[in-house]
C-alpha cells in the first residue's frame, strides 16, 4: 500500500514547510497518514492479511510519537495540522 511518485509530491508541496523540505515532521505525518488511510481499506476487504495489520500498528504508533513531538514544540502548529490532514489528534 505504497504511495506513487505523484501523490507523494502533492502531499510534499501541500504540506511542506519551505520550498526544499521534504523530510519535516508535518511531511513525515502527511504521508503516514495517508498510508494509513490506504492501508486500513485494504484491510476491511483482506481481514486475514496479519502481517500488513501488524505493519499499520507500527505506522501508527510512529505518526502518534511524531504528533506528540510536534505538540510538544509548538501547540498551534499541531492544532492546524491535524485540522488539515482531519485526523482526531
Amino acid at each position: 500500500m505504497s504511495l506513487d511518485t505523484a501523490e507523494k509530491q502533492k502531499l510534499i508541496e501541500s504540506h511542506q514547510v519551505h520550498s526544499t523540505d521534504t523530510g519535516s515532521v508535518e511531511v513525515q505525518v502527511a504521508m503516514l497518514s495517508k498510508k494509513i488511510s490506504k492501508l486500513s481499506d485494504h484491510l476491511q476487504l483482506n481481514i486475514h492479511d496479519f502481517a500488513s495489520r501488524q505493519g499499520l500498528l507500527k505506522m501508527i504508533g510512529k505518526r502518534k510519537r511524531l504528533l506528540s513531538y510536534i505538540k510538544d514544540k509548538n501547540v498551534q502548529k499541531y492544532q492546524d495540522l491535524v485540522k488539515k490532514i482531519g485526523i482526531r489528534g
